[in-house]
């Protein structure tokens, strides 16, 4: 279900460095430019004057909150075009307006440039060692140099990789959807709910039934990531159609402009988006453990009224004192970690090492280490570990790996 086209569809190129006081720290200077972005010239041009160009600027980082983000412009120019004698040096001056994102920024945090495919140049700026820094850096095959000059990859001469899951999530988080093809079963779909969003336990069961050539038992991993992407694309599809004709309609509330209406719709989209996958994401696990006859109990009590997602074998075994703590097991789940996945360890008490299952590519090294010193393993499809340092990989456990687990205990 993976293989959607190429990166070098959205992006010509992309590059990276960490950030030297003087460009961010206006207690150090003032002179509101990012240095040592040269070759950078290679996708922005060597024009012979000061030349204005689109800017985004974002600060990202791993507190859950939306990124800040300013549609503003640039100015790209050869710092020493007053230097006839010595070689061209391009530099990136940003706006005062710029401030409010990268004045977040400190010295060593790391500056993406990004120019994508409509010539917009992304200039995202996070956290050094943070989890959107090392989702960016495996997004763009890039890596950091030991000092502050830009390593940088050729997307449109290249390629890039491919728009499969993880990279399709990352590209979300910066402010790209990407394109897909309509699903073989989208028409199968209307037909059968028209243009209504079916509640999220019926799309997901005809999302599973309309896959082929997938097994959860001999492939559970690849069958839950077919089944999330499938149920995906055609929600989005189903949502395109469903905004159109909601847009054709109009917002007008008398002979007024209804901006309140707009606003609510507006926010009412976002916070299905991310309430339906999360369900999705649940159900889908559900069918695997259904399929691999696996005891289990959903939204499990334990103490304090708190609620495991997934609980094994039962809630009455976790509730009998004498049943052995050793064969217990708890499984959390989430699309996205953030910083929400201090919250499963509060869940199940008996049990001292939690597992939390997750669809989220690329999370630091600091959050696994926290994660191991808090006992939480995390639990993801095989083809997301490709997305995490070699040193990760070995801590990380599959959906394979965990239904083992639970087998072993029963």
């Amino acid at each position: 279900m993976s293989g959607r086209g190429f990166l070098s569809k959205y992006f010509i190129g992309a590059a990276a460095k960490n950030l030297k006081g003087t460009e961010v720290d206006p207690k150090v200077s003032r002179g509101h430019e990012f240095q040592g972005v040269d070759v950078f010239r290679a996708f922005v041009g060597t024009p012979s004057d000061r030349e204005t160009i689109p800017v985004t600027y974002l600060w990202m980082d791993d507190s859950g909150e939306d990124p800040v983000r300013l549609e503003l412009t640039g100015t790209w120019y050869n710092s020493r075009k007053r230097q006839p004698h010595r070689s061209p040096e391009y530099r990136l001056y940003y706006p005062a307006a710029a401030e409010p994102v990268v004045y977040r920024a400190k010295e060593n945090d790391t500056l993406f440039l990004c120019m994508t495919a409509d010539r917009r140049v992304l200039a995202i700026l996070c956290p050094l060692g943070s989890s959107i820094e090392q989702k960016l850096l495996w997004l763009f095959g890039l890596s950091l140099t030991s000092g502050f000059e830009l390593s940088q990859r050729d997307i449109a001469g290249e390629g890039g990789r491919d728009v499969d899951f993880a990279a399709r999530f990352v590209l979300e988080e910066i402010g790209i959807e990407p394109e897909e093809a309509t699903p073989a079963a989208f028409e199968q779909l209307l037909r059968k709910f028209g243009l209504v969003f079916p509640p999220t336990a019926k799309l997901s069961k005809f999302a599973r039934d309309t896959v082929k050539d997938v097994d959860p038992v001999a492939q559970p991993d690849k069958t839950l990531m077919a089944w999330m992407e499938h149920e995906e694309a055609l929600f989005r599809h189903m949502e395109k159609e469903v905004l159109a004709e909601r847009l054709r309609t109009g917002f007008v509330s008398g002979n007024e402009v209804d901006v309140d209406g707009f606003l609510k719709f507006s926010l009412g989209v976002q916070n299905r988006r991310k309430s339906r996958a999360g369900y999705a994401f649940g159900h889908h696990i559900e069918a695997v453990l259904q399929a691999n006859a696996v005891r289990y109990k959903r939204e499990a009590t334990t103490e304090k009224r708190n609620a495991a997602d997934f609980l094994f074998p039962s809630e009455e075994e976790y509730a009998d004192p004498v049943f052995p703590a050793a064969r217990l097991t708890m499984l959390a789940a989430k699309t996205t970690c953030k910083d929400r996945w201090r919250q499963v360890l509060a869940e199940a008490d008996r049990i001292n090492e939690k597992h939390l299952l997750t669809l989220e590519p690329a999370i630091s090294r600091t959050q696994t280490d926290e994660m191991q010193k808090q006992n939480l393993r995390l639990v993801l499809p095989q083809e997301i570990h490709q997305s995490y340092h070699e040193d990760q990989q070995g801590w990380l456990l599959s959906v394979e790996n965990f239904l083992e687990i639970v087998r072993g205990r029963e």
